[in-house]
């Protein structure tokens, strides 16, 4: 073929690592078993062992690579620790999170700060303590920082799970800025209302679904392969000129007001 035409660039991640937080369910798991399909080995990262270790089998018994830190992200010295000895890694899927519904008028301080802690505070020094892992060696990477369609809208009782996904799309893009001279890119992925065990509690109410699907303009929930293929086109060279960016997998919840 001659060198005159471009080729297609690759999804596969053979030969790289990969750390995916929140991994023993839901969209971490899937974003998990997504990298790991596509070649790469994958270091599972959640405070539950028992979870972490059924992924780390499941992608084994594919022929794929694993392996299971049992971690609070939110501990941050022992995570700083921990990553940094684990490191170096040429993708971050940065996926733990949490949300706690409830009116703006009844929120407590409680809660305003467990998400935060979770959402903001705890993926925040994730990523400083991988990047710094990734400059130390020149090693160029991609992180994923797992956002919302909620970081680009607002929505009922959702008042603090907003604030900490419009927070994660600001950092996003300054954490662009800075890394991106250093060769590591750093994107967000925004999915709509994904079936999961986090969603499951406020989906299993008749109103508040017929809402999100009157929204979705899909018409449909989403499911945990539909986030799969956005995770390794991130972390992959197909997006190679992709940084600062939020790939969004919303259904169309966005597209309008």
């Amino acid at each position: 073929m001659s060198e005159a035409y471009p080729r297609t660039p690759s999804l596969r991640l053979d030969g790289r690592r990969a750390i995916v937080t929140g991994a023993g369910r839901g969209i971490g798991l899937a974003a998990a078993l997504a990298l790991a399909d596509a070649g790469a080995a994958v270091a599972l990262v959640s405070r539950t062992t028992a979870e972490i270790a059924a992924v780390a089998s499941e992608i084994e018994r594919r022929g794929g690579t694993a392996e299971a830190i049992t971690l609070d992200v939110g501990d941050y010295d022992r995570c700083a620790a921990v990553l940094g000895a684990a490191g170096p890694f040429e993708i971050l899927v940065n996926n733990a999170g949490t949300n706690r519904p409830a009116s703006f008028l009844d929120v407590s301080a409680g809660d305003y700060d467990a998400v935060f802690a979770l959402n903001v505070r705890a993926a925040f020094f994730v990523a400083q303590a991988v990047a710094r892992r990734m400059v130390e060696v020149g090693r160029p990477g991609s992180i994923i920082n797992m956002s919302s369609q909620m970081g680009h809208v607002g929505g009922p009782g959702r008042t603090v799970y907003c604030a900490t996904k419009h927070a994660i799309e600001g950092l996003t893009k300054a954490m662009a800025a800075e890394l991106g001279p250093k060769g590591i890119r750093v994107n967000s992925l925004c999915p709509t209302f994904i079936e999961t065990p986090m969603t499951a509690p406020f989906l299993a109410d008749a109103d508040f679904r017929a809402f999100a699907l009157a929204k979705i303009k899909l018409g449909r929930l989403g499911h945990l392969e539909d986030v799969m293929g956005g995770v390794v086109f991130l972390a992959s060279d197909a997006s190679a000129l992709m940084t600062g960016a939020a790939l969004m997998l919303d259904g169309g919840w966005t597209s309008t007001s």
